[in-house]
């Protein structure tokens, strides 16, 4: 399964560091799981151990897509600066602070 997120950047989300975060997820992911759980919650009343039980299947669901893509992100961070020993030190400068920001992100999810 491809990770399906968004590269794009956006603010820190209250971590202080002033540093753009990646997207976990793409807009079409984030509304897609919104938008079941939406319709988990409106269910409730008419069967609340199924909802619970859909619930509990979305989050499942919502933690193995957060898991594949920081695994790819990870991944792309060890690819820049882990082959070879030619990298220069604005290579790793750059990699250090992806790292920072990948970091911050993990604590803020």
């Amino acid at each position: 399964m491809g990770s399906g997120t968004d590269t794009g950047a956006r603010t820190n989300g209250g971590t202080g560091t002033g540093e753009e975060l990646p997207r976990l997820l793409d807009a079409e992911a984030d509304e897609a799981f919104r938008t079941r759980w939406h319709e988990i919650q409106s269910q409730f009343v008419d069967d609340p151990r199924g909802a619970v039980h859909e619930a509990d299947e979305l989050v499942t669901e919502v933690i193995r897509r957060l898991a594949a893509t920081f695994a790819d992100r990870k991944r792309d961070l060890e690819g820049q600066w882990s082959e070879g020993e030619d990298v220069d030190t604005e290579d790793l400068r750059t990699a250090l602070r992806q790292y920072r920001s990948f970091f911050n992100r993990l604590l803020t999810t």
